[in-house]
């Protein structure tokens, strides 16, 4: 079993040999098998059962990647796993066949060929850019860490903290505050695999205290620190 745990990032998985197995903790109905799909942001992790060797490639983008990479918002994504046919841009389904009959070395270059055509031709098309005090509001909480206050936030961009929420919201599928609580989460990962002490790691990755961590973790992963450092999942 394979815990995909929350992040600041859209994730892309193309499955070969067999489809993915996936679904989310606590939502036994969103389970599903899928040969291509794409989740948003989200603050739970989502559940991948494992049945033997699987091969596959995934994809990490940035929120600002999805509209060019994928044809429509983050947001449209959030808390979900949407098959590649379900999206306006993506990995078709031919795609798919042509990538799971080469090999390795060619199979990452001919989808690499296929991201960057979307990338030039998302540069001339206005549907896919995204406002650029949201673009700045997401640059400045992950330059921060998570750590910058919502009400700055929203002042350093020009806005209220109200049209803040509603229209950051909209565009990736949480509110600022959930996405800062997920940027923190990530960055203390990065922390706990590196070996850092717990208290330590709390300081620096913004939390009030080791128990706001914990309280953290139990929140978005179900596990305590010390659980999913003595396990892979913090490397899921």
């Amino acid at each position: 079993m394979h815990h995909g745990l929350p992040s600041p990032t859209i994730t892309v998985v193309l499955s070969f040999d067999e489809p993915l197995d996936a679904g989310w903790l606590g939502r036994p109905a969103g389970r599903g098998d899928f040969w291509t799909c794409a989740s948003g942001l989200h603050t739970t992790p989502a559940l991948i059962r494992t049945h033997g060797a699987q091969h596959g490639i995934q994809l990490a983008l940035t929120p600002l990647g999805s509209r060019a990479l994928l044809g429509l918002p983050a947001g449209a994504l959030a808390g979900e796993l949407v098959r590649h046919e379900d999206l306006p841009v993506g990995i078709g389904a031919g795609l798919h066949a042509e990538l799971a009959s080469l090999d390795g070395g060619e199979r990452v270059r001919r989808l690499e060929r296929h991201l960057l055509a979307l990338l030039a031709r998302s540069t001339t098309d206005p549907a896919h850019a995204i406002g650029p005090e949201l673009a700045r509001a997401w640059a400045l909480l992950q330059r921060t860490g998570g750590t910058v206050r919502i009400d700055e936030l929203a002042t350093r961009i020009g806005w209220g903290r109200r049209r803040l929420t509603r229209e950051f919201r909209a565009e990736y599928g949480v509110s600022p505050k959930q996405a800062a609580r997920v940027t923190r989460f990530d960055r203390s990962r990065r922390l706990l695999a590196a070996g850092r002490p717990l208290a330590e790691l709390a300081a620096s990755a913004g939390f009030f205290d080791q128990a706001h961590l914990s309280r953290e973790y139990a929140a978005l992963a179900e596990r305590s620190p010390g659980q999913l450092r003595a396990s892979a999942y913090h490397l899921a």
